[in-house]
């Protein structure tokens, strides 16, 4: 098992690693709309989170010379599920055909003020 870290990704908020390498698996921990250089939310605005969501994941991936093409599974955490429709237009843009496989669920809280959190696993 291996540590993946990147100043590309916002740092951890917690006692976990922004991804684990574990054989020929990747698992990056839920990924939010923050800024790595800033450290601040980007917008309130949610396709703009979800697109420095998705961005966040990337140069987590990027570290170990992968990409959204790898990704195999996702989870979508959302705040309010009304805006699942404008989440998933911007996810479109990111991810393409064939779609990771996917679960999205509507949450109270996430760990800072937050309208969308994604997780996802790839192949190494």
């Amino acid at each position: 098992m291996k540590e993946i870290e990147t100043d590309d990704a916002p740092a951890s908020i917690g006692p976990y690693s922004q991804g684990i390498l574990d054989g020929d698996r990747i698992y990056v921990s839920g990924q939010g709309p923050v800024n790595p250089e800033s450290g601040e939310v980007i917008s309130e605005d949610i396709a703009e989170q979800t697109a420095q969501t998705i961005e966040n994941i990337e140069a987590i991936l990027a570290a170990e010379e992968k990409s959204l093409d790898d990704v195999t599974k996702s989870t979508v955490f959302v705040r309010d599920m009304d805006n699942y429709e404008e989440i998933n237009e911007v996810y479109e843009e990111y991810f393409s055909s064939p779609y990771p496989a996917r679960s999205a669920v509507e949450v109270v809280r996430l760990p800072i003020d937050i309208g969308v959190e994604i997780e996802v696993v790839a192949t190494a």
